[in-house]
């Protein structure tokens, strides 16, 4: 019992960590004020990097707390990606927060809890966890994004997604009670070894249906369409470095939990959730290009933006095949780096010591600022998925899966939502290099606003040159993701 015991604590000793580390750096914040705050902010960005350790270390594959938690290298590459996601972001807000007048230590604090909750989804073996992990997600998100307490629009935000997310959340546990009222289980495992190899008329609808509430509460949080009406308006609203975050770490969580659901307890039912994935991620595509043509301001275009490129990973999704999540996971690694630097980009736009966030406001900019341009100019191009940028070989891989899946349609809808999308990208370049100059952006952006694009350019633009090592972790996580269901895991993880 004890030497058991043991095992389940090291196997979740990066959650551990953040649940230490978040008490403490509250219990500093609350003692000390918010004078420490970049004190609470720098010790947050190196728990960042332990956290990276310890997710590195953990013996793998298996699983803890009585298959609750488990732990394989789909795992710990998409924990990876989300601590890269959150410590970026973390750097890009330390500036911002103290122009703003916000630079309070409830934040980095609030960005811990809230990883905690991503690294629960992500390791998620059951439907309980999934619950915890998710919501403690959200509740920490909900804070963040009404964070600027002072601002209506912040305000707005916060409410929208609170009161929405809630709704959503009663959705995702209403489908988990349907599924463990029909098959009397919430283990994920367990789930799989019923539905392996049962014949469809035997399968109960109601199964079906909490399948059917459990999509739409992950579809969500991924902001696919239907379930997107909260993006614009959050992203619009929320602190910009907030949004950033929004827009990079939970999103690659809530992927990554949509990915373990749906390929592994729902695995058997692939005919009846491919059909609610491919309509997500048609929806998303066309909403995504066609909705971002008409936005002047650049934060709600990268929302619908977010909507698109949400739609696109969902390809890989519906292909139901180990390319197809190598693909999807491809695709988030390379739409991190993307988003990061074009937030960091968003966070340069400053004129008299106030944020600017009208597209036009770019006018001119390869004159005034041509780094800077050149920049954005690479972000774009690679959002548009121009070769040999990175954002050429995420969709790429996604569309490659799609077709030998034989979801013809799906690929020829993504080839053309991004034509249509490469519309608003391009406009932007051009704005940038072709129209008069307009007034120059308040200078210097900030040594960590400076760093975080230089890095994540340098990626989205030589990414061709060193492929390797991306592809090579995404296939292994590709590949356990794929065995990491039935009978045969818990097999070969407990000898």
């Amino acid at each position: 019992m004890v030497e058991l015991a043991t095992s389940d604590v090291i196997q979740v000793l990066p959650e551990l960590w953040f649940a230490v580390i978040g008490m403490a750096l509250l219990m500093v914040g609350a003692f000390a004020g918010n004078g420490a705050t970049r004190l609470i902010m720098a010790l947050t960005i190196i728990s960042f990097v332990v956290a990276g350790f310890l997710v590195g270390v953990i013996p793998g594959p298996s699983q803890a707390f009585d298959g609750l938690i488990i732990n394989d290298d789909f795992s710990v590459f998409m924990k990876i990606l989300v601590l890269i996601g959150g410590g970026l972001t973390l750097i890009l807000s330390l500036g911002y927060m103290r122009r703003e007048g916000i630079e309070r230590f409830e934040y980095p604090v609030l960005v811990v809890l809230a990883t905690l909750g991503m690294f629960i989804m992500i390791s998620a073996n059951d439907l309980m966890s999934l619950y915890v992990g998710l919501e403690m997600q959200s509740l920490a998100l909900y804070v963040c994004a009404a964070f600027k307490r002072d601002s209506l629009r912040s305000s707005e935000a916060g409410l929208k997604y609170f009161v929405l997310g809630a709704v959503a959340s009663g959705m995702l546990l209403y489908g988990c009670s349907m599924v463990y009222g029909f098959s009397g289980t919430t283990s994920f495992d367990e789930l799989a070894g019923l539905l392996d190899g049962m014949p469809p008329s035997e399968i109960s609808i109601g199964l079906i249906v909490g399948l059917v509430f459990i999509a739409a509460g992950l579809a969500f949080k991924v902001s696919a369409v239907p379930f997107h009406m909260w993006t614009p308006d959050v992203y619009e609203g929320a602190p910009t470095p907030v949004t950033a975050f929004f827009s990079v770490a939970p999103k690659i969580a809530a992927i990554a939990l949509l990915l373990r659901v749906m390929m592994g307890p729902f695995e058997a039912l692939f005919d009846q959730w491919q059909q609610i994935v491919f309509l997500l991620a048609v929806a998303s595509m066309l909403l995504g290009a066609f909705g971002a043509i008409g936005q002047r301001n650049i934060k709600r275009l990268m929302a619908y933006s977010s909507i698109g490129h949400v739609g696109y990973a969902l390809v890989g999704l519906a292909a139901g095949t180990q390319a197809g999540i190598n693909g999807v996971v491809i695709y988030m690694a390379i739409y991190l780096a993307m988003g990061a630097g074009t937030w960091g980009c968003i966070l340069a736009m400053r004129r008299q010591d106030s944020m600017v966030e009208n597209i036009d406001d770019l006018a001119g900019l390869s004159t005034n600022n041509p780094a800077m341009a050149l920049a954005i100019g690479i972000f774009m191009f690679s959002m548009a998925g121009i070769p040999p940028l990175a954002g050429f070989f995420g969709k790429f891989y996604v569309f490659l899966a799609a077709i030998d899946a034989g979801l013809y349609t799906l690929a020829v809808v993504g080839v053309l939502t991004s034509v249509v999308g490469a519309f608003y990208y391009l406009r932007i370049v051009k704005i940038m290099y072709f129209d008069d100059a307009a007034e120059k952006f308040d200078a210097p952006a900030g040594r960590e606003i400076t760093y975080v694009v230089l890095i994540t350019a340098a990626f989205t633009a030589l990414f061709f040159l060193y492929t390797g090592p991306l592809l090579s972790g995404a296939d292994a996580a590709a590949t356990a993701l794929m065995s990491a269901t039935g009978d045969a895991v818990q097999a070969a993880l407990r000898p």
